[in-house]
């Protein structure tokens, strides 16, 4: 999922039911608490599901808090959190309570009118899960359903909650037992079943979406994303032929194709709609190792039956993805009169930057335009097909060349929410403007710890010159797009200093609100795109706000709370850096509220000791650090606000400790496992050689 090396410019089936689920013998739908009727109605008064209804648009119907007032917004009540860790989830209400999951899988429930805490619940994932996981250790919110609320863990558990004490029901392992899969997606309810798949995709995972009895937590089946091994036999006709699309060995190494967050259900076409993730490795030289093929079903969108998992359709976004687009992002519903007819359509905004219309029942492309500028890794799409005319030059492993990507694996759209509004037939995007330089490795051999890419992105590495990472950082920025799906062309746009910004709201009173990762929550007009609010959050805003009311009264929350993919691959030379301070915000009309002062975070003072090491050992550790520490601290060893800076770090100049740590796993406890079946000593003093030139580099730009 996430880009490292930022460049210098910037059985369980498919129509199989495994478990034996069929119309039949199906799921027990519920009667009481949260209804299927309740969520296919998407009332506006509560949330309670993740995009606000089965459509996934992010859309309310409340406009108590309008373009006329929304001024008068103030905090009514929030709440402080106890992980220091990205927080990216949207909370759900339902019956006067506020329901939240938090970085490390936690769940609260708050009174939704005052932010009483009503209980609390923490899952115990093991702190050492997080080296097998992309992008923090964040989740993306819960699932209600009946009297029960379901979360998914980031050490691959699905857990059912009472929703009135937080008591465990059940607790089910849904990964293969000791696998690097990992969830940080939030779950779905669809007839009586809980879906969900998992992230991992730049590990070697074979990716899928399954779903669970409600009640029992009784797996119901599996749709697999990519085929297995061959001499296994296929699962289904899908995968037979899925497998045409791939070469060589590719099963030995997963294949990819994580479902790690979109999963929509459309009730008119009776479909369940699910994005996938990148094809893995990257690099197509070492998976299609006998020939090009376009690795289905990556980079794609499928829909499947949702009684039996069966598949419908497909349509490959990104073919043979190389660049790692993939299109797990948020999937939307809705009917657009298109060419005079009105159309059941499915939009998308995936990380290659393209927006995406395709026929609801069908998959039929129907339109494919850009959202933001500068794409060079295709020229465009064929507007009959909708495949992608790519660029020569961004076959890195057929030229031998470095290619700087637009977009980069950050994507143009990333997992952020978008929104979107009937009313204005606008969808509101937060956009990334993120260059990633790839280089294929042809000597790279599969490892067994970090990421399994088969790139060498240490050519991306920024460098020791104050001018130079100053124009870096400028061309690295975000924006809110107010896209035209029917036209195919940006209404509005507005310009951020920083990308990864947070996801978006609608809502009828003509508003759209979002947060910043810069320290901002702020409503525009829906229609022109103008600020009119803004509140200062203290910490950047990854997450997506909701809102609910009660007794008539209209409230906005969202999380916030620094952290994910930008913050501890780019770190601060990606373009800024905020604090982490997690909490949860609730907003109303006339409230007077307040947050505590900052407090101030003490100056780091680089110090490190003198350099050592000769030139080859610098370059080794380079190439090493960049391909696999890069991604929790940090490029060129400049770590953001989560993860240890290694520049700073007192084991820099004591190479036994520094051993200790990085071969023997010394704080695995903390996240910092063994690296020893992946790296020899000698590479890993290697990495220390590296780290400490540039500790000392950096010390001399400070002069």
């Amino acid at each position: 999922m996430r880009g490292i090396g930022w460049a210098a410019l910037a059985l369980l089936a498919l129509g199989g039911c495994s478990m034996g689920a069929s119309e039949a013998d199906g799921p027990t739908l519920a009667t009481d608490g949260v209804t299927d009727a309740m969520l296919a109605a998407g009332n506006g008064d509560e949330w309670l599901t993740y995009g606000g209804d089965y459509d996934e648009q992010r859309f309310s119907p409340l406009k108590q808090i309008s373009d006329a007032n929304v001024g008068e917004l103030g905090l009514a009540w929030s709440a402080d959190l106890d992980t220091a860790r990205g927080q990216e989830a949207t909370p759900l209400m339902h019956d006067g309570v506020l329901y939240i999951s938090t970085a490390w899988s936690m769940v609260k429930a708050y009174d939704a009118r005052t932010g009483a805490l009503k209980w609390a619940y923490d899952p115990e994932v093991p702190r050492s899960k997080l080296v097998e996981v992309c992008c923090d250790a964040v989740n993306r919110g819960v699932a209600l359903y009946g009297d029960k609320l379901y979360v998914a863990t980031l050490d691959g558990r699905l857990v059912a909650l009472n929703q009135k004490t937080g008591k465990v029901v059940w607790d089910k392992l849904t990964i293969p037992e000791g696998s690097q899969m990992a969830i940080t997606g939030a779950p779905r309810i669809v007839k009586g079943m809980v879906l969900i798949g998992s992230a991992g995709a730049e590990y070697f995972t074979r990716g899928y979406l399954a779903a669970f009895d409600a009640q029992s937590g009784k797996e119901l089946w599996r749709f697999y994303t990519v085929p297995g091994d061959p001499s296994k036999g296929f699962e289904n006709e899908a995968m037979e032929k899925a497998a045409k699309t791939w070469s060589g060995d590719w099963w030995k190494r997963g294949g990819g194709g994580t479902v790690w967050d979109s999963i929509t259900y459309d009730a008119k076409t009776d479909l369940i709609y699910f994005g996938t993730a990148n094809a893995e490795p990257w690099n197509p030289a070492h998976r299609n190792t006998d020939g090009a093929g376009d690795s289905l079903y990556t980079a794609s969108i499928v829909a499947v039956k949702p009684a039996t998992g069966e598949y419908v359709w497909h349509f490959q976004e990104t073919p043979e993805d190389r660049w790692d687009f993939d299109s797990n992002q948020q999937i939307t519903v809705t009917d657009l009169t298109i060419d005079g007819k009105q159309r059941r359509v499915v939009m998308h905004a995936p990380k290659n930057g393209f927006f995406y219309v395709l026929d609801a029942a069908t998959g039929k492309f129907i339109s494919g335009r850009p959202f933001v500028d500068g794409i060079n890794w295709a020229s465009g799409l064929d507007p009959v097909t909708g495949k992608p005319k790519v660029n020569p030059e961004a076959k890195y492993e057929v030229t031998g060349k470095p290619f700087v990507g637009v977009p980069g694996a950050v994507g143009a759209h990333s997992w952020s929410p978008m929104s979107y509004s009937p009313t204005t037939g606008l969808v509101y995007i937060p956009t990334n403007n993120t260059p990633q330089y790839y280089m294929g490795d042809p000597d790279w051999e599969p490892g067994t710890t970090g990421f399994q890419l088969g790139l060498d992105v240490s050519g991306g590495n920024f460098p020791a010159d104050k001018a130079t990472r100053a124009a870096i950082k400028a061309g690295l920025n975000g924006a809110l797009v107010a896209f035209d799906p029917v036209a195919g062309k940006v209404k509005w746009k507005v310009p951020q200093t920083s990308p990864t910004n947070g996801g978006t709201l609608a809502t009828a009173g003509n508003l759209v609100f979002q947060g910043t990762s810069t320290g901002q929550f702020k409503a525009y007009t829906a229609d022109t795109g103008k600020e009119l609010w803004s509140f200062a959050t203290q910490t950047g805003v990854l997450a997506a706000p909701m809102t609910y009311a009660i007794d008539g009264e209209q409230y906005v929350a969202v999380l916030v709370g620094w952290g994910g993919v930008w913050d501890v691959s780019a770190g601060k030379l990606g373009g800024g850096i905020t604090p982490n301070v997690s909490r949860l915000l609730v907003f109303k009309l006339g409230a007077k509220g307040s947050l505590p002062p900052l407090k101030p975070t003490p100056a780091l003072v680089l110090d490190p000791p003198a350099p050592s090491g000769t030139p080859q050992q610098v370059a080794l550790g380079e190439k090493l650090y960049s391909n696999s520490c890069s991604v929790c601290h940090g490029v060129s060893a400049v770590s953001g606000a989560l993860n240890p800076d290694l520049r700073h770090s007192s084991t820099l100049g004591k190479k036994d400790l520094w051993q200790q740590v990085v071969h023997d796993g010394l704080l695995a406890d903390n996240g910092m496992v063994a690296w020893k079946d992946q790296f020899s000593r000698d590479e890993i003093e290697a990495i220390r050689v590296y780290v400490l030139k540039r500790a000392n580099e950096d010390k001399a730009l400070e002069k």
